[in-house]
């Protein structure tokens, strides 16, 4: 038996999709070296954040290879425990949870911390998998039924408060409910809802997002406060040009004039080294990431293994979207990290974790189609 588990295993790893890994391997040694430049300067802690996402990184590789090998259907086994245990943890994390920055999004055990809310992009992708698969939503009961699995995380993110996470979850759940075969009116009465409530959800932002939100607008309304980030990276990538300034000569982030160069505004600092071509050139790789999760899903009869594509896929387009729009003003800063560039181990390996939940997906495909 455990012979016979193991050639599965060799099997599933020697069918990985290699163009999609060595994409994201890529984009990850990319983001090592930008929070290096991004740290460097009179702060002098480049080498350390590098080290510390290296560090992050090769647990990251690990945790891919282990999903692999697991294969995304013993996941799906494990989908409702998964969640719950996620849900406990948003819980715990809003009720004890110091506030840093107006949210409480971080829990610490030790030395080690963690921010549930990423992994919770995992667990939320994989019930709604686990529950459109059996009941499929082209009914209005399943349909409500899907949308009432993803309201207890939405509702905890949002206590935090983490918007930027919740339109996460919101990008999943609706790109799952599409890819299960919702009818088209449903989805449409829900967009629609969603923008009769606008209004309404302007008065429960708090003073800081809803600053966010005019600053996006107009920056020049607070340029020494909220509208601060905006200006600099907007100077940032624009002064990349062409053919950018070169690695570890981007002086907004060396002089310290931009906020938060290693995390949030990652793109920035890389836009700014490598200008328009370099930026040219991580949007193709983006593509080519982005092509291969289509692909997996394509080739993959279950539609178990479509939905956790699709999750995933939406997941990683809206967080680059959202990621690099804010960093050159056309989308309002959320705080997302940029997929595999943003410094931070939550987010990586959340993120790791989901991809090889994809790369089963597509060895599975390929091992039949084979």
């Amino acid at each position: 038996m455990d012979t016979l588990r193991f050639s599965v295993v060799k099997e599933d790893l020697a069918a990985l999709d290699k163009l999609l890994f060595g994409s994201v391997v890529l984009l990850v040694l990319w983001g090592i070296a930008c929070i290096f430049s991004a740290g460097s300067g009179s702060a002098g802690r480049g080498g350390e954040y590098a080290i510390r996402q290296l560090g992050w990184s090769a647990a990251s590789a690990v945790a891919y290879v282990l999903v692999v090998a697991i294969g995304y259907r013993k996941f799906m086994d494990w989908a409702y425990p998964i969640y719950g245990m996620t849900i406990f943890l948003l819980f715990v994390t809003m009720l004890a949870a110091p506030r840093v920055r107006g949210a409480q999004s971080w829990f610490s055990l030790g030395f080690v911390r963690g921010q549930p809310s990423e992994f919770a992009k995992i667990s939320l992708t994989l019930v709604l998998a686990k529950v459109l698969s059996r009941y499929p939503p082209l009914s209005l009961r399943p349909f409500l039924g899907a949308l009432g699995v993803g309201v207890p995380v939405l509702l905890l993110v949002l206590a935090q408060p983490d918007l930027g996470s919740a339109l996460v979850y919101v990008v999943i759940i609706f790109s799952a409910l599409f890819v299960a075969g919702t009818p088209l009116r449903y989805l449409g009465g829900i967009l629609g809802l969603g923008a009769s409530l606008l209004p309404f959800g302007w008065f429960a932002l708090k003073e800081f997002q809803k600053m966010r939100l005019l600053v996006f607008l107009d920056p020049t309304r607070d340029p020494l406060g909220a509208g601060y980030n905006v200006i600099q990276s907007r100077i940032a990538v624009g002064s990349g040009s062409v053919w950018g300034k070169g690695f570890l000569q981007g002086l907004q982030s060396k002089l310290r004039f931009l906020p938060e160069p290693h995390t949030d505004f990652i793109f920035s600092v890389y836009a700014e080294e490598f200008g328009f071509w370099g930026s040219s050139l991580l949007l193709f790789v983006f593509g080519i990431i982005f092509t291969r999760l289509v692909m997996a899903g394509m080739k993959n009869r279950d539609i178990q293994g479509k939905l956790i594509v699709a999750g995933v896929t939406a997941w990683i387009w809206f967080q680059m979207f959202e990621s690099i729009g804010m960093s050159i003003g056309l989308m309002p800063i959320t705080g997302l990290p940029l997929p595999f560039l943003s410094y931070g181990g939550s987010s990586l390996l959340a993120i790791s974790i989901a991809v090889g939940l994809t790369g089963s997906v597509y060895a599975g495909a390929a091992k039949r189609y084979k």
